[in-house]
């Protein structure tokens, strides 16, 4: 990939973890990218999802947490906006 693009993929993660839970520090944006990347996942392929939530336990479980970090940092946002 092109430094060029990286940096203009990046700059749309930022905005993109701004808008969605109110903050686009380094930590978030890593959470957001895999919460994006792992919903699509489940969406356009669930049974490799499936097959991966079996084979990792664990990464199950940390995907949970994320996702519902995500869900809690999103609500707070959208609450402190109105």
């Amino acid at each position: 990939m092109e430094k060029i693009f990286v940096q203009q993929f990046e700059a749309l993660l930022e905005k993109y973890s701004e808008l969605l839970v109110g903050e686009s520090n380094e930590e978030t944006k890593e959470k957001v990218k895999a919460w994006a990347l792992y919903t699509h996942i489940a969406k356009s392929m669930p049974a490799l999802a499936k097959h991966w939530n079996e084979l990792y336990p664990d990464g199950k479980e940390e995907m949970k947490q994320i996702v519902g970090e995500i869900k809690q940092m999103n609500e707070k946002h959208r609450k402190s906006a109105q």
